[in-house]
């Protein structure tokens, strides 16, 4: 009998590959989406990966105890993905209340649904490296203290601890990955890096004549969500829960980054970027770098596609998006 898994967030960047991932492997794919009468429009990371008609979806919120706990006996998974999040790091200074109410409060309304009705199904919540915020060490492990620096980071950093409460006081197999900066060509448009090459992209077909970011020297470690969603199901299918840094242990500045993006399209950076003080953050993260040894050493991950190739994918892939458009 096929295993079953629920997602939440399976309408974003990881959801979707996540699900794609499980869809190969056999298991029967739940989705929690949000009631929207943009459903078309949510669903389009599905329809580029081929698999909208593959799974099921089922309306859900992070913020609805009693609607996660029917979803949660509806469906009866083995497994549970906990992706969904208030997730771009700017907003949640312009709405800290909604970032903590879903991204922090939100990872307790899934684990105690799955505490009173499946409390055998396996759980995995999805941390981030900006908990690390304002770096206590070079390189960040599962031992480096957290300083979060925005609202965002602070509510992901409650979901982290409360699920290892969850492991702990309850029994739950409950993991997170603390996972760094992974993109891909069905990131975000808000994201950097996706700013970055859509922005390159319409430059290239004269749709655009600059390319505005703020803080082009802060580094982060990047990688391919298509890379990481393989770490998230290998926790998962160990006999112990854990946590986990999944990371390259590679970091790179944005500028570094936006150049490897204008080259790939044959367009002259210094002519189209223009730095906006207005878009620098109020708290900075200056510098992430993961240290990713345990997962490779306990889950046998490591992060196969480098940041050059990623990045002249996501350039590719907006560059036909925009042809087609």
């Amino acid at each position: 009998m096929a295993k079953r898994a629920l997602v939440t967030g399976i309408t974003g960047q990881d959801g979707a590959y996540l699900s794609q991932l499980l869809l190969e492997k056999g298991y029967e794919v739940h989705g929690l989406v949000r009631r929207s009468s943009t459903a078309d429009v949510n669903t389009v990371r599905l329809k580029w990966l081929g698999i909208d008609r593959d799974v099921r979806l089922v309306d859900g919120n992070l913020t609805d105890l009693s609607g996660l706990i029917r979803s949660i006996r509806e469906v009866k998974p083995d497994e549970v993905y906990n992706l969904a999040a208030q997730s771009f790091v700017k907003s949640s200074w312009q709405q800290p209340l909604l970032t903590g109410s879903v991204t922090g409060l939100g990872v307790g309304n899934i684990l105690e649904a799955v505490r009173l009705e499946q409390p055998d199904a396996r759980f995995y919540q999805a941390s981030s490296s900006e908990m690390y915020g304002l770096i206590q060490e070079a390189e960040q492990s599962e031992e480096t203290p957290f300083y979060p620096r925005s609202p965002y980071a602070v509510a992901k950093l409650y979901g982290h601890w409360l699920t290892v409460n969850y492991r702990e006081s309850f029994g739950l197999h409950a993991s997170s990955g603390i996972l760094f900066n992974h993109e891909s060509p069905l990131r975000g448009i808000e994201f950097v890096t996706r700013k970055v090459t859509d922005g390159v992209a319409r430059i290239k077909l004269g749709l655009a004549s600059e390319l505005r970011l703020g803080n082009i020297d802060a580094k982060r470690d990047w990688g391919h969500a298509r890379d990481y969603v393989i770490a998230m199901w290998l926790m998962l299918q160990q006999d112990q829960a854990d946590d986990y840094v999944v990371a390259t242990g590679r970091t790179t500045t944005v500028r570094d980054m936006c150049r490897i993006a204008f080259e790939h399209a044959g367009v002259e950076m210094d002519a189209h970027l223009v730095i906006d003080p207005e878009l620098f953050r109020p708290a900075e993260v200056d510098v992430l770098l993961g240290n990713p040894a345990k997962a490779k050493a306990k889950l046998g991950w490591e992060a196969t596609t480098s940041l050059e190739d990623m990045i002249r994918e996501m350039v590719d892939a907006d560059l036909k998006r925009l042809k087609i458009g």
